[in-house]
């Protein structure tokens, strides 16, 4: 297969509004938890990100499944490849599960769900105070998985950046040279 040498321009547009959106999702979250001053503030914007989140998640998806990705340098050891293809998976699944599990979460919690104006999104599931117990939680796990799987990102995008000094960072960080 012949291999682009950059991602695709959605797929860096999307990489990098996500990474915005998810960061601000993150603290935003963890204001939520640790505010009851802005608490409900936090929580209207939350909501709505998340959404977003999930939306550009799907697009996202559908474009790496379709589109050709570059190729990992060849001299780079077999467990950093295992290690990037798992992590960038890890990240795909938790962008859309945490949406999912916070809107599964509201809906078991019998919370509206109101994202922007009037427009409320309906429940996913039934109500059910065990149901939310568990989902309640297991979000805020989540949450520190994909912060931890974030930061392990980071930290090999500025590995390949400024220590093996390939152009795995550059195939997301700009587009193909004119």
């Amino acid at each position: 297969m012949n291999r682009p040498r950059h991602f695709n321009l959605l797929a860096r547009v999307l990489h990098w509004t996500m990474a915005v959106a998810i960061f601000a999702m993150l603290f935003v979250g963890a204001g939520m938890v640790v505010s009851l001053r802005y608490r409900d503030q936090l929580l209207a914007l939350h909501r709505p990100l998340g959404i977003a989140i999930l939306l550009l998640a799907i697009v996202r998806l559908v474009n790496r499944l379709t589109r050709p990705t570059p190729a990992l340098p060849a001299d780079l050891p077999p467990i950093q490849k295992l290690a990037a293809h798992a992590s960038h998976w890890l990240l795909y699944g938790l962008m859309l599960a945490m949406p999912l599990i916070g809107w599964a979460m509201l809906s078991a919690g019998g919370y509206p769900i109101p994202i922007f104006g009037g427009v409320h999104l309906p429940a996913i599931l039934p109500h059910s105070p065990e149901v939310y117990g568990v989902l309640r939680p297991l979000h805020g796990v989540l949450a520190y998985l994909l912060f931890l799987t974030i930061l392990g990102h980071l930290g090999a995008a500025l590995y390949h950046a400024w220590v093996r000094r390939d152009e795995v960072f550059g195939q997301m960080a700009r587009g193909e040279p004119k």
